[in-house]
Order: C-alpha cells, then structure tokens, then sequence
C-alpha cells in the first residue's frame, strides 16, 4: 500500500498529532488550494489533507449501524513488548508535551483500553484511541499464534 489519505479540519493539530504517536514529515504539498503533507511512521505512511470547511466526521466507533471506514489499524507486533505499557507512554507523551508542539492536546482520547482478544487462531492485545479528529485508530499486537 502507498499511503492511507486522512481528511483533517486542522492540518497542524493533526500533524501534531501523528508526531506525538510517532510519525515523521516527509513531504509537505498542496494538493489543489489545501494543505497536504505526507507522514511515515509505524511501518506506514498516511496522506493528511486540509479541508477548508469541514463538518464533524461520523461517529463510526459507538455507531453500529454505521457503514463505511471504520479504522486504520497499525500491527506494533515487532515494535514493543506491551501494548498496555506502550498505551500509557503514549498518554505521557501527549502530557508532557509543550503546548506549541501539541496544539491544545494535552490528552489522548482512548476509545478501548488494551484487551486481549482472539483473531483467528491468534490472541492479540487491541487497544483504540481516537486521531485528533476523533478517527479511530487501532493499535494491536500478537501474544501468541
């Protein structure tokens, strides 16, 4: 996969944003009259584009009868040891971070603490936060096969 495009109401609090979970700047462009960048982290890239007047997205994480993109889902299976201990160094990061670095984000929204849960044959730890317009994002990592 190239890149995933994520729309975002503010590109600098969403850039912000995936700097504190770990993502780089690539590449920052305009596409047509928006602002767009192109970040890579957790093994991935993402697209974010500006819009200029955006409306609240779908509340597609409570919603069961929603339909359409639910989550991006990101496997930290080779990266940490402990999805629950990586979770709560993610919450301090986004504590400690200086305001001009976190544009107002001083805490992260989790939408699911880390469980374990069987997929397939497999058990993982799966925790949800929400992106800093409250896109759910999937975090997972396998215990055993």
């Amino acid at each position: 996969m190239h890149h995933v495009s994520i729309r975002t109401a503010d590109i600098h609090r969403a850039i912000a944003f995936y700097t504190l979970l770990g993502f780089e700047m690539e590449e920052q462009f305009t596409a047509g009259t928006t602002l767009a960048c192109w970040m890579t982290g957790l093994r991935g890239r993402i697209e974010l584009l500006q819009i200029p007047e955006p409306q609240a997205p779908p509340d597609c994480f409570h919603d069961e009868h929603y339909t359409g993109y639910y989550h991006l889902s990101f496997d930290l299976t080779e990266i940490v040891e402990s999805l629950p201990d990586w979770l709560q160094s993610l919450q301090q990061r986004f504590a400690d971070a200086p305001d001009s670095m976190a544009h107002g984000m001083s805490t992260l929204q989790v939408l699911l603490t880390p469980r374990q849960q069987m997929i397939g044959p497999h058990v993982y730890e799966v925790a949800f936060i929400a992106d800093a317009d409250g896109l759910p994002l999937e975090f997972l990592r396998m215990m055993e096969k």
